[in-house]
């Protein structure tokens, strides 16, 4: 089929790649892993703000809204957890038990439990498993906010969870697949950056409620509950109408709507632009080797396992998946009024409010950072804030301890300081990347399933953190940082020695560099993610 949209000679030195009969590349201009792209880039690049480009633009920032979910909840249930109305409604206690953690772990369970069903992505698409999730959500919203009782109170956090995981795991899916190569990482980035767009709306109703209406009833919890549901909301009524991504189209044998896709949003609606015929031929080529899943094969995950090359993706897709939501970063989003309490912070409102700035410096970093994964390249960023979140977390727990031991205010604004700074370091690096680097590592064929494997290895980490938080802040205090210290050192060397560099490479080229001898050194032989030993080859001759 590929052949349908383009002829193909390769040469060791000069290539000469034709559509219909027309050159599109010269011979002997082309340079690196795949010097068409590189070279199509140099000559043809589309225009960034094009209509087509600011079409796809609107496309990815509706998904964004999706990844306020977590952040949302993450935030909510860590505002309202210090309201007197909310914890004596539901008989929990004041300091940290296993009460309160299941309260909050719940979510974790319901995210293991939501990944076995990503396949679903594969067999109905990437945009029906985001709509199927999105009504999930309003219902578990509907649940959670007009619970009676405890247990009816955490089934409604389970089905919120297990519903907002199937439409946050297909979303990133989705963005990945239709982002352009050259702005897959600030795109796709993006996306976990919505996570501290839905805390700010979480931490600032949670602020506003409690300041205007914690005398009317119960409603300065309950109102933020029901606002859960605004952004999935919204997302459901407008996924339907999306364009498929053109992986998945092309899966499907529907190759005429993916390069209609193509010309659209990545070529401004040029039919004859090159890069439209190389993405296809790449795309049909990769499918047609590995083709994503079926009916026969949902439940079948040998795809993640079977050979050297996919057991080293698998390995880095869960190895990041739990580094992610290993580093400390969860106990401060989910505890953070906890940790303030134990730096002398008691008012409600100051507590309040200080989780409100945090959200917003966790929005702002991430931004940031998002873009510049594209720049400086994901290993780099990921090993700088790495170390970053060692040095941060040294210094709260030395000042923490000081605070302990003296009651030093000193110590205590120190502490508080550089829980904030930790927070910024992690999102600048990490939070874009959490859902972004595990897929794109993936094949075509793996990452719908590679996902799930993600979310359930998040979901372990992420229920430890959540369930045994309170229980180890409540008894050891500023210890359970330094336990974070010494994990964090053994992050920082796992990444150097096995994370590969994905910057300037598309999803189709990574397989060269999986079935290198050392895939982490084939991608940074170069610098760039291009490995040396294949400099010159194209990969059309790879086809």
């Amino acid at each position: 089929m590929a052949e349908k949209y383009i002829s193909k000679e390769a040469y060791l030195d000069g290539r000469v790649i034709t559509e219909g009969g027309k050159r599109v590349v010269e011979e002997g201009e082309a340079e690196g892993l795949n010097p068409t792209f590189a070279t199509i880039l140099a000559k043809h690049k589309p225009n960034p703000w094009g209509k087509g480009c600011l079409q796809l633009y609107l496309l990815a920032t509706v998904c964004f809204l999706n990844s306020t979910m977590s952040g949302f909840d993450g935030s909510l249930m860590g505002s309202i957890n210090v309201l007197e109305n909310y914890t004596s409604y539901y008989g929990l206690p004041d300091t940290g038990t296993a009460s309160t953690g299941i309260v909050f772990a719940i979510f974790q369970i319901g995210q293991m439990c939501a990944a076995l069903f990503v396949w679903i992505a594969d067999w109905q698409g990437r945009k029906r498993l985001i709509f199927i999730g999105t009504v999930g959500v309003i219902v578990g919203t509907i649940i959670t906010s007009t619970a009676k009782n405890l247990s009816n109170f955490i089934g409604g956090r389970f089905l919120l969870s297990f519903f907002a995981t199937l439409a946050c795991s297909a979303s990133p899916l989705y963005l990945v697949e239709v982002a352009p190569p050259q702005y897959r990482g600030t795109l796709a980035g993006m996306y976990n950056t919505f996570y501290y767009f839905g805390s700010i709306l979480a931490t600032s109703a949670v602020y506003g409620a409690h300041k205007h209406l914690s005398h009317v009833g119960n409603l300065d919890w309950r109102l933020p509950l029901w606002l859960q549901m605004v952004c999935p909301g919204f997302v459901s009524l407008v996924i339907l109408f999306f364009p498929e991504s053109p992986r998945w189209l092309v899966g499907k044998d529907r190759h005429e709507e993916a390069r209609e896709f193509l010309i659209k949003y990545h070529a401004n609606g040029d039919p004859d632009h090159p890069l439209v015929a190389l993405e296809m031929a790449e795309m049909i080529d990769s499918l047609k080797r590995e083709p994503v899943t079926n009916w026969r094969n949902f439940f079948d995950l040998s795809v993640l396992f079977k050979t050297r090359a996919r057991r080293y993706r698998t390995m880095l897709n869960m190895t990041f998946a739990w580094f992610g939501q290993f580093s400390g970063n969860n106990v401060v989003s989910y505890y953070l009024p906890y940790l303030l309490a134990n730096v002398g912070i008691t008012s409600d409102d100051t507590k309040l409010l200080l989780n409100i700035i945090y959200a917003l410096v966790g929005y702002i970093f991430s931004s940031a950072g998002a873009r510049l994964h594209d720049v400086v390249g994901r290993r780099k960023m990921l090993l700088g804030a790495t170390a970053g979140l060692i040095i941060c977390l040294s210094i709260t727990a030395g000042t923490a301890a000081g605070y302990v031991n003296t009651g030093n205010h000193a110590s205590s604004s120190a502490s508080i300081a550089f829980i904030f700074i930790f927070g910024a370091v992690f999102a600048f690096a990490y939070t874009s990347m959490q859902p972004i680097y595990p897929a794109e590592v993936m094949s075509n064929d793996m990452r719908a399933k590679g996902m799930g494997t993600y979310k359930i290895m998040g979901g372990c980490a992420g229920f430890i953190n959540t369930f045994a938080a309170p229980i180890a802040l409540t008894n050891i205090g500023y210890w359970f940082y330094v336990f974070f210290i010494f994990w964090d050192c053994f992050e920082f060397a796992f990444m150097y020695f096995f994370f590969i560099e994905t910057k300037g490479l598309t999803l189709e080229e990574m397989d060269e560099i999986f079935e290198a001898k050392n895939p982490r050194k084939a991608s940074t032989d170069s610098g760039d993610g291009i490995p040396e030993s294949l400099n010159g080859q194209s990969s059309v001759g790879l086809w």
